[in-house]
């Protein structure tokens, strides 16, 4: 987990610096790897590894990428090691798609042991490349692209926010659940972001899904539809007004509250990621053997 990036275009055009700008302007939350996609004329450009933007983009030259859709995502380890195959963006076993998220999928063991046994190829044990193939899963068994994302929606436990290409394709997807996810709209492209600051300097004008809903970018418009049916939801965008220090800032007067105030979704995510985890349950059993339980903590974690 930590913060992704998409964005698509009418055109070819050079998508590396833009990537790599967004990727700057999510380094906030930390990370320990990042990568970056383009899609151009049904070839998709993927180039990843652990380290700092600037290192790894100089190392992989990703300002000359080059397509007419991108995606760029900074991850910190949860499951899986930082490696260079762990980082995200995944590709799925044919490399046809490409996809990273955000967040956590708490069933990802199991599914990975399901799209192995089913004959798909994974590279990783990160649960992003597990996004993807749980949309490849109905693809392989002949469903339309919205309606594999719809049933793969339902496979995957957890929170996150998830965006996925195609290379045959001018658009891209996303889905929610918990996560966060703000979708831009600017003149000639759209993009997509788990945070509204990687947006602001490309466009003011957002659309906020909620989760359980589908959004389909072109570079044009964009389209919401319902997970639970298919239908279109009418969704009209919103122009954001506030500055950049104050989108930052969540509209809490400063950092320190805003994280005060986000402990609680923090726990939730981190309880959503332990209660997946396959090493847990052995601590917790020794854990009950315990006389005393001590809590130690300040500032905002002695809040949380």
């Amino acid at each position: 987990m930590c913060g992704i990036f998409g964005y698509v275009t009418n055109k070819e055009e050079a998508l590396g610096p833009i990537l790599i700008a967004a990727a700057e302007r999510l380094t906030y939350r930390g990370y320990d790897s990042v990568g970056a996609a383009t899609i151009n004329s049904g070839k998709i450009d993927l180039r990843k590894d652990v380290g700092k933007v600037d290192s790894v983009a100089t190392k992989y030259n990703i300002a000359e990428m080059r397509g007419q859709r991108g995606i760029t995502q900074l991850r910190w380890a949860t499951f899986g090691e930082p490696s260079q195959v762990n980082s995200q963006p995944h590709l799925d076993s044919n490399g046809d798609m490409v996809g990273a998220h955000n967040g956590n999928v708490v069933n990802n063991v199991e599914l990975r042991l399901e799209f192995m046994a089913e004959g798909m190829t994974v590279r990783s044990q990160n649960d992003g490349e597990t996004c993807v193939h749980a949309v490849e899963r109905y693809i392989s068994r002949g469903y339309e692209f919205i309606d594999a994302i719809r049933l793969a929606y339902g496979d995957l436990e957890g929170d996150y926010a998830f965006v996925i290409g195609r290379a045959n394709d001018d658009k891209l997807y996303a889905f929610k659940k918990g996560s966060g996810m703000v979708i831009g709209i600017g003149d000639g492209f759209t993009c997509l972001s788990s945070d509204l600051p990687s947006i602001l300097p490309l466009t003011r004008e957002v659309i906020r899904p909620q989760d359980g809903e589908i959004v389909t970018l072109w570079a044009d418009r964009v389209e919401v539809r319902s997970v639970k049916d298919g239908k279109i939801i009418d969704r009209m965008p919103e122009t954001v007004t506030e500055s950049m220090d104050a989108v930052q800032k969540g509209g809490y007067p400063h950092f320190m509250l805003k994280e005060i105030h986000e402990q609680a979704q923090v726990a939730r995510e981190l309880i959503h990621l332990l209660d997946g985890s396959p090493d847990v349950q052995p601590l917790v059993e020794k854990m009950k053997n315990a006389r005393h339980l001590y809590l130690i903590g300040c500032g905002t974690s002695y809040h949380a």
